[in-house]
């Protein structure tokens, strides 16, 4: 197994700077993926880090060896695409084995290790078929066995899910966890769907721009993101985000939200440290941290919470949960409930906001307070 490294990295393509300072670490075995909308960079990165894309400056480690110059076949990595890449003539057995045959593997350890990967992927019944024989996930369990039999340092994926539907996308996310359990190997992972990211990686790297967000876990991306893009990209549904400002109140501060009258929502101690009266703030809050008020879903958990009047536009009942549409203090907003909780379209009533889970942005920097 072996550690990433990225080191200032740039990339520009004449005037224009498509990754910006890049600094991020993997350590040996970690599954990290690299998530942002399209355009943000994540792919030209993973090229970079595969060795298809040249560095404008900065550096690239696999374990402690700066790799910038080296031949993606000297880099002992393995790519598995969005486009599974087969060769449509070949056997699944002989898109396996290509690559082993061309480092001249002898042929009994060739059969072992396609015995050995095959049985891993439970592929085995389709050794001897051809790619147009095989469903899109069956082609994408073959595109991961012929990165397997390298039995590389580094495993890299591209957007890997993104040409199946939805319940195989689902049951391919599994199959990619429990591989990456199996084979403990350091992976990258490029996808545009948060759910991905936050369901498979042990870390998390949020780019936008050809700038590198945050770099962290997902409950922490999640739970404390670093300014109101991350905020808003992680999470289905998107945070809520109301403009507001600082208010004395009592021994303490609270947020006063614009438009929203004389209701103000107590801060915590955490959250007043570095705050001063009359600050505007944009105050984020997801939409499972509020419910409604005759739930007393917050006083279950002994968290502090604060009542509003919602008035309930529209609903999307989804099965196991209800999304509201409403308006909080006249501005825009998005909540979940479960479905024998949600009020009807039309109505005004008051829910809680669980003021344990809030998060206060910087309205001109978007940067967390």
């Amino acid at each position: 197994m072996s550690s990433l490294q990225i080191r200032n990295l740039r990339k520009s393509y004449g005037a224009v700077e498509v990754l910006k300072d890049i600094n991020l670490q993997a350590e040996s075995g970690e599954f990290v993926a690299l998530v942002g909308p399209s355009g943000c960079g994540k792919s030209t990165l993973l090229s970079i880090i595969a060795g298809l894309e040249s560095v404008t400056s900065g550096e690239v480690l696999i374990g402690d060896r700066v790799v910038n110059h080296e031949a993606p076949k000297d880099r002992d990595i393995a790519m598995v695409f969005q486009s599974y890449a087969l060769y449509p003539t070949m056997t699944v057995r002989q898109n396996m084995t290509f690559g082993m045959e061309c480092r001249n593997i002898d042929k009994a350890t060739q059969d072992a290790t396609i015995a050995r990967v095959a049985a891993l992927l439970q592929i085995e019944p389709l050794l001897n078929r051809k790619p147009g024989q095989l469903s899109g996930g069956q082609r994408q369990r073959v595109a991961m066995g012929r990165a397997l039999v390298r039995d590389p340092k580094l495993f890299l994926f591209d957007e890997p899910l993104s040409n199946l539907d939805a319940k195989l996308r689902v049951e391919m996310r599994s199959e990619i966890k429990k591989l990456h359990q199996n084979v403990g190997r350091t992976t990258v992972y490029v996808t545009h769907d948060q759910i991905e990211a936050m369901t498979l990686a042990t870390r998390i790297a949020v780019m936008h721009q050809g700038v590198l967000q945050q770099y962290d876990t997902p409950k922490a991306i999640y739970e404390t993101p670093a300014n109101t893009f991350v905020a808003g990209f992680m999470g289905s549904p998107n945070m809520n985000f109301f403009s507001g400002q600082v208010t004395a109140s009592g021994a303490g501060l609270g947020v006063v939200l614009d438009g929203g009258g004389p209701h103000v929502l107590p801060l915590s101690t955490g959250h007043q440290t570095a705050l001063s009266d009359g600050q505007p703030v944009t105050l984020g809050v997801r939409p499972e941290h509020f419910s409604p008020a005759h739930a007393q879903r917050a006083a279950r958990k002994g968290h502090a919470s604060v009542r509003l009047p919602v008035s309930i536009e529209m609903d999307e009942p989804t099965g196991a949960e209800t999304i509201l549409m409403c308006r909080i203090a006249g501005q825009e907003a998005i909540t979940v409930c479960e479905p024998d909780e949600a009020p009807k379209p039309g109505e005004t009533v008051e829910f809680e906001i669980d003021m344990g889970k809030i998060s206060l942005f910087d309205p001109k920097t978007e940067a967390r307070l």
